[in-house]
């Protein structure tokens, strides 16, 4: 029956006119039938190029026979078109050597073990006691061959399996071990070729051990690849033959055995052996002994040839020498990490690599490119390198089993090691394919599209261009992710960085270590280590690769202990989380400022106990970012809606939103995220949340409400809260239709008690402080608007005018917010102040700083009421606005800062003493909020003890041990300011 062309189009020919052809005589030549041959040609890579091979066997008499019985069976006839159609070297090779074809009428078996392979190939060189009996091209030929032969056993496995990205590791294994017999047998031709130059008793002395590097030191090779070896040489008997005749004669051995493998014969040569990762390169002796290698490596290797190292294994020649090279090599190897700056290097060498790549090239490069097989190995052996220094489950050779090991003890997730071990075998898959097409030495995508049509074919995955060029860019994408994720992980260069014995957690050694690095407990942080440790989950694990490098981050804050205890806790909260441990392996710098925060502050490490999933937001700064005001709202209204009936649940979640937002912004204060502006204006807006919050709950006990207002005062009136600040507020209402007189009175005196209960909060108190109101502790604690109207007009004192300058409307109805702030507003702002009003301010102030400040407090030291401090800085701030105010509106403001700031625009105060009053106010609320985050606890003292102030001076960033300049600063600062309120609001002379 004839061949449509639609039947030759289906089966993937692209030339039709010419398959025909092709087919018609190779059914003429052989009597195959036609459909047999559409059909087995169809899962060919290019089935132009088979059926045009196909002729070119049948035309031979040698080849015809064997065809002819290969024809008559599809699978055979499939197994030799997907070699012919796959592989145009072996193609060759099978018309240079017809007999190779009875292979195809078996089923496809791999070639053998490594000692089958090293029998065989000295067998073809006629080899008896390592001497062989053939040599020049006769032996190259012969050798040559039998490879070959089996390269296209492991080929016709390889392309004829269901399922091939499987098989990677087994054909890497099986080309490395063919290249490794190949090498034997070329050793053997040597020593014959070397025998007829020098005795063939002192060849016989000379032990040469030749390593393989790279691919094929790892069982990693490719269909066409150099293969990197290092020569190792000895005498046998020194008092016979001399080190130095040894290695001349070792020298010549090393030559002729790479001629033996590509010199130009009859048979062509199969690829080069290149030997200039030896010590110096190609500057270098070819051989050297075992210890002038070690010579080397002590004393002049660089970090690159150490990473070289990683995979050397014994090859071929003396198998004993080259176990002693490995053994020698290998701890120098696994040390090579805690080299100055090597991780650094590593990754500038992996820079270097992709910089060298021709520009035209580097999008097609599937191995030296972004996103390609060296992005996977060089990640591999970094983290290899770094972890392999205390941990030798991960002293391995090849990528993928390394990568599985760096996986089970926790180095990388499981994810990317599965994605990485795909991606690899997709690649080298790629990379198979192309190099068989023609048996050259290649690693460029095609780039047309006929040829990546080919390649997609040849996968055995895809049929179209489209297909193999979408999924390799996919992949691209995914492994140059994964690399750049892992490559340049913080975690490794610090681990790399620390001393040997910091690695060693549990040994007798350790409370000696962990006191030296400034752990105050030893045997306790031995403690928190075994539990954070022992085990053999995958927890466990990671905490194991974890801790070492996260002591010492803790040992640089002010109390490990602490820090190591919190962490602990927050570890066992998290559990088995994954993200947790994947962020603190993973992310760029989220394990040190954990541990920054933890051993800096027990204010946010006892939140974080609370709240123990906000260890998510160290992965960056976008979470510590203050929430804006408008969000904050929506969440209470929500909050409200949510829980309309269940006051208690409603009051639950506005706390833990307070509690979530002011610990965002204290982690955002520590690690320098937020400026001291933001986590004012942070606090404060979280404050009015949290109080609208109540207010809410508060308003919905009753179906008759006065209208309520709240107004900030204080700090929180001039946004400027710090950690440690109380919330000062008035209230006031007014009555409406079903609310009013006397029981909008009650009602808002029960408000105001029902949002003082709301707020209570054990964990992290919220003091809501109405003493700012008309008269003080001893007034009504809610009055109306008209009831403040009156009392203002008849009995208001200036320091009540003073109290309301940073007055600050926050929440309630609109008209309401308004009224009241028209009533402050010409209050506050006087048109005229007396002498005897400035006179009482001044006196209310000096009483002050005599009667509130606690017994026994040094004056010099309150950070609050303390001299030169922010007491004195506000007074002196507000005594400015009372009298200047009013004529210049500027001054109007709630801002202290921004009151000094138009003061000395407007020549009220000098430039000079403005900025020592705003440089006393800025570090003195520092100081204050830094008290509080330090030890957890409200005190406006500074204080004495060294370690204290340490810690609070490393919160204000101060470098390590700058308890006494934190100190020298505050006085020295604080006493500047002081002398200008004295000038300035005091007015002496």
């Amino acid at each position: 029956m004839a061949l449509s062309r639609t039947q030759l189009a289906k089966a993937g020919f692209t030339e039709l006119s010419e398959a025909l052809e092709c087919l018609d005589s190779v059914v003429a030549v052989t009597g195959a039938q036609p459909e047999l041959i559409l059909s087995a040609v169809s899962s060919s890579a290019d089935p132009d190029r088979a059926i045009t091979w196909l002729v070119r066997l049948g035309q031979t008499q040698p080849a015809l026979v064997v065809l002819k019985k290969i024809l008559k069976k599809e699978e055979a006839t499939t197994r030799l078109l997907n070699i012919l159609g796959g592989s145009r070297g072996l193609a060759e090779f099978i018309e240079r050597h017809p007999h190779t074809l009875n292979v195809f009428l078996k089923e496809p078996q791999l070639p053998g073990d490594q000692e089958k392979l090293r029998a065989s190939l000295l067998d073809s060189v006629q080899a008896t006691k390592s001497f062989a009996g053939l040599t020049a091209d006769q032996a190259r030929d012969a050798l040559r061959i039998r490879y070959r032969e089996h390269l296209l056993a492991i080929a016709l496995w390889d392309l004829n399996h269901e399922d091939p990205l499987s098989q990677i590791e087994v054909i890497t294994g099986a080309l490395s071990d063919i290249a490794g017999a190949a090498l034997e047998a070329g050793l053997a031709v040597a020593r014959a070729e070397v025998a007829e130059q020098f005795s063939a008793d002192e060849v016989a002395l000379v032990d040469l051990a030749i390593i393989g590097m790279g691919k094929c030191g790892a069982r990693e090779l490719n269909y066409l690849s150099d293969v990197d070896v290092i020569y190792v040489a000895r005498s046998r008997d020194e008092a016979v033959l001399s080190t130095d005749q040894a290695l001349t004669i070792a020298t010549r051995l090393a030559q002729h055995t790479a001629r033996s493998i590509y010199e130009v014969s009859t048979e062509p040569g199969l690829w080069e052996v290149d030997a200039n990762l030896r010590p110096e390169g190609k500057d270098g002796a070819l051989v050297r002994t075992l210890e002038s290698h070690m010579a080397y490596y002590d004393r002049w290797a660089k970090d690159w040839e150490f990473q070289a190292l990683l995979k050397a294994r014994p090859l071929a020649g003396s198998l004993e020498l080259g176990e002693q090279y490995i053994a020698s090599v290998a701890p120098k190897v696994w040390s090579s990490a805690s080299r100055s700056n090597f991780v650094e290097q590593v990754q500038r060498m992996r820079e270097r690599v992709t910089e060298n790549i021709p520009g035209d090239d580097v999008e097609y490069q599937i191995k030296l490119g972004p996103g390609g097989l060296r992005d996977i190995e060089f990640t591999v052996q970094l983290l290899q390198l770094v972890h392999g220094l205390v941990d030798d489950t991960v002293h391995t050779r090849g990528t993928l089993e390394s990568l599985q090991r760096l996986s089970q003890a926790g180095y990388v997730g499981r994810d990317e090691a599965q994605s990485f071990a795909h991606d690899y075998r997709f690649l080298r898959l790629l990379e198979h394919r192309m190099q068989l097409r023609d048996l050259t030495r290649t690693h460029l995508m095609p780039r047309g599209e006929a040829e990546q049509r080919v390649l997609a074919r040849a996968t055995g995955l895809w049929n179209t261009a489209a297909e193999v060029v979408t999924n390799w860019q996919q992949t691209k994408l995914e492994v140059r992710e994964l690399h750049e994720r892992l490559f340049y992980r913080p975690l490794l260069a610090a681990v790399a960085k620390l001393p040997e014995e910091t690695h060693q957690l549990t040994s007798d050694q350790a409370e000696a270590r962990l006191a030296a690095i400034g752990f105050r407990d030893p045997k306790g942080s031995l403690k928190h280590i075994a539990a954070l440790t022992s085990g053999v989950s995958r927890r466990a694990a990671i905490q194991r690769a974890l801790l070492p490098v996260m002591l010492q981050w803790l040992s640089e804050g002010a109390n490990p202990d602490h820090g190591l205890l919190s962490f602990r806790l927050l570890s066992e909260q998290l559990g088995e989380s994954h993200w947790f441990l994947r962020m603190l392996r993973d992310s760029a710098g989220a394990a040190q400022r954990l541990t920054q925060v933890l051993s800096g502050s027990r204010y946010v490490s006892d939140l974080m106990e609370l709240i123990p999933e906000s260890a998510a937001w160290f992965d960056g700064d976008e979470e510590l970012q203050p929430t804006p005001a408008e969000v904050l709202s929506a969440e209470v209204l929500s909050i409200l809606a949510r829980h309309h009936e269940d006051d208690e649940a409603a009051r639950k979640a506005v706390r833990s939103m307070r509690r979530r937002e002011v610990l965002r912004l204290a982690i955002g204060g520590i690690l320098n995220v937020l400026t001291i502006d933001q986590i004012s204006q942070g606090l404060s807006d979280v404050t009015t949340a949290a109080l609208s919050g109540y207010l809410g709950i508060a308003l919905r006990e009753s179906q008759q409400n006065p209208e309520f207002a709240v107004i900030a005062m204080g700090r929180y009136g001039g946004q400027e809260l710090g950690f440690d600040s109380d919330a000062d507020v008035i209230y006031v209402y007014r009555g409406t239709p079903e609310c009013d007189g006397e029981a909008a009175q009650k009602r808002a005196e029960r408000i105001i008690l029902r949002i003082k209960e709301l707020a209570e909060d054990p964990r992290l108190p919220f003091d809501i402080d109405t003493d700012l109101r008309p008269e003080g502790k001893n007034g009504a604690i809610a009055r109306s608007l008209d009831s403040y109207a009156a009392y203002y007009a008849r009995w208001s004192l200036m320091w009540e005018a003073q109290a309301l300058l940073r007055a600050r409307a926050v929440l309630g109805p609109e008209q309401l917010q308004s009224d009241m702030m028209e009533l402050i507003n010409s209050v506050r702002y006087p048109a005229d102040i007396s002498i005897d009003d400035v006179r009482e301010i001044r006196r209310i102030k000096a009483r002050v700083e005599a009667e509130r400040l606690p017994q026994g407090a040094d004056p010099s030291r309150h950070v609050k009421l303390g001299r030169g401090s922010l007491s004195d800085v506000e007074w002196t701030v507000q005594l400015l606005q009372l009298q200047y105010a009013h004529q210049f509106p500027q001054l109007q403001t709630t801002s202290s800062i921004t009151a000094l700031r138009v003061a000395a625009h407007e020549q009220l105060i000098s430039q000079e003493d403005a900025s020592k009053l705003i440089e006393a106010w800025i570090f003195a609320s520092r100081v204050r909020s830094g008290i509080t985050i330090w030890a957890d606890k409200a005190t406006d003292v500074l204080p004495q003890d060294t370690r204290d102030l340490e810690g609070i001076a490393r919160l204000l960033n101060y470098p390590p041990g700058s308890a006494s300049r934190l100190e020298e600063d505050y006085l020295s600062i604080t006493r500047r300011s002081r002398q200008v309120v004295e000038r300035v609001f005091f007015n002496f002379s």
